[in-house]
């Protein structure tokens, strides 16, 4: 063991999307900063921004049912979708920046144009999704949407979805081609090689084990080295949480008065990854479905065209499961470890009310490969088992709360984060839309941890994301040239990219199967 002890600036837990972005932000922000990263793995982006552990749609709202909600009238509230959609603006136009910078290379090693659908069956679910589309296809954010409930014209979108179904089935979709798939571990690992040129100190194999309040308000960290077990101290001025579904527990060590009374519920996904190559090239675009009763939103049905390791590759899923750990690198005891005094009634309470999530989760866990099989048909009616392989997919942890409108043991399905008063430590909790959005809410941290900063810091930023304090909706000149420069800077102008597009060479590691 050793008593070691240094200081810097800018301590960042975890080596995901969130500090890659937060770092990429702050080193252009105020260069002279010291930043120190710690991630327990051994390299960038391998647990909630893993390519294998995350949706990779660039969540834009253009497709997922769980954004747009009919309300008692009938009428449906596309105000989240919104949201979304201009926090999503936000990051490409950061990623442009980066390109039109050349602090990063080749916007094709994670970044594709991709069409996002989303289809329905069922007279009942067609007339909503109707009536979300006459909501949203007069707005400029979603400019370009298209409906049809026509079987010729969803055979020419959608052909491996429709062979096979009757002629009088009742069917419907919509479709955007403005859509995209994102590869956030290769997004990822690109930000921190950049952030390695930048002299900011990435620790690999390094763990966070507990932090403590100094007398003069800084936060120091307890580092273990996992290979040697040596034990380092390193103080820090603003402490950053992004350890995924491992925030929870450094959150509730810091001992910081917003952190209590919050708990965390772990789901983790199973997909089926088709192997067959003549099947996924029939399929070029991410269809989203209805989530069935019970289900968290993170686990909407969808058959999801990707792009990873060099290659087309086509899942479907995600099937939830089960598993006490935070991470998928955690503890079996993550959970109960994480039930402490000012939140077990707050877990309790949860637990009461989400009686049919936990029958839902029952149920996924205990499918069969063919059960599994016959929810695939419902997408892909000639679908064959020997085609398709499950593959383990990542941990999420959705946060538990206190709120006002839910009561006490709410369970929140969003990314939620949690700031100190004086803002010198913040931690990001929760899940989708997550990566997708996470200049948004990295900009969101410096506002509330470095308000003495944000006037110095402001043409910096509006030079980064020209829309920054902008409602781009009222404001569609801007946001079509938003559009514009967007797809030309990070080539999404094409609608069917190539092997040739991929630069990068390096093979990801497989998934896990089961």
């Amino acid at each position: 063991m050793s008593n070691k002890e240094t200081k810097t600036d800018v301590i960042l837990i975890g080596a995901g999307i969130m500090s890659a972005t937060l770092g990429t932000l702050l080193k252009e922000l105020a260069p002279e900063w010291e930043i120190t990263v710690y991630e327990k793995l051994a390299r960038a982006g391998e647990e909630s921004s893993n390519e294998w552990n995350n949706a990779g749609t660039g969540h834009a709202a253009l497709c997922e049912l769980n954004y747009t909600v009919e309300k008692p009238d009938g009428t449906v509230d596309i105000s989240k979708a919104i949201k979304i959609n201009e926090q999503f603006q936000v990051s490409m136009q950061f990623w442009s920046y980066l390109v039109n910078s050349k602090l990063i290379q080749n916007p094709q090693d994670f970044i594709m144009p991709l069409p996002h659908m989303s289809m329905v069956q069922g007279e009942e679910n067609i007339s909503f999704l109707k009536k979300r589309f006459e909501a949203m296809a007069n707005n400029p954010l979603f400019k370009g949407m298209e409906f049809s409930d026509d079987h010729k014209k969803l055979m020419e979108w959608i052909p491996l979805i429709m062979q096979g179904r009757p002629a009088d089935e009742h069917i419907a979709a919509t479709k955007i081609d403005s859509g995209t798939d994102v590869n956030f571990g290769a997004l990822t690992r690109i930000l921190f090689d950049h952030l390695q040129t930048k002299n900011v100190d990435i620790q690999y194999k390094h763990s966070v084990e507990n932090l403590k309040r100094t007398s003069d308000g800084s936060w120091e960290l307890k580092v273990k080295n996992v290979d040697t077990g040596l034990v380092e101290r390193k103080t820090a001025k603003f402490v950053f949480i992004g350890g995924g579904g491992g925030s929870l527990h450094l959150l509730q060590k810091s001992g910081i008065p917003e952190g209590k009374h919050i708990g965390g519920f772990p789901v983790s996904g199973i997909f089926m990854v088709c192997k067959n190559p003549d099947v996924i090239e029939q399929q070029h675009a991410k269809v989203y479905g209805k989530a069935k009763v019970g289900a968290p939103p993170m686990s909407v049905p969808h058959l999801d065209t990707r792009y990873i390791e060099n290659k087309k590759s086509l899942l479907f899923g995600p099937f939830a499961g089960f598993s006490p750990k935070f991470l998928k690198a955690g503890s079996m005891f993550d959970l109960v470890t994480s039930v402490k005094p000012n939140n077990v009634l707050t877990m309790l309470a949860a637990g009461a009310k989400e009686m049919s999530l936990t029958k839902y989760l029952i149920q996924q866990v205990l499918l069969s490969k063919e059960q599994r099989m016959e929810e695939l048909r419902e997408f892909i009616p000639n679908a064959k088992a020997e085609d398709w392989d499950l593959v383990v997919a990542g941990q999420r942890v959705q946060v538990i709360k206190d709120t006002e409108v839910g009561g006490k043991g709410t369970l929140q399905f969003g990314t939620e984060v949690i700031t100190a008063a004086d803002g010198s430590i913040a931690a990001l909790l929760g899940a989708s839309p997550g990566a997708s959005t996470a200049v948004t809410v990295m900009l969101e941290i410096l506002e509330k941890c470095f308000p003495n900063h944000i006037d110095e810091w402001e043409p910096k930023i509006k030079e980064m994301v020209p829309s920054y304090g902008t409602a781009l909706m009222d404001n569609p000149e801007l946001l079509e040239e938003i559009h514009r420069s967007t797809a030309e800077v990070l080539a999404l102008s094409k609608k069917e990219p190539s092997l040739a597009d991929f630069s990068n060479g390096e093979t990801e590691q497989l998934p896990e199967t089961v």
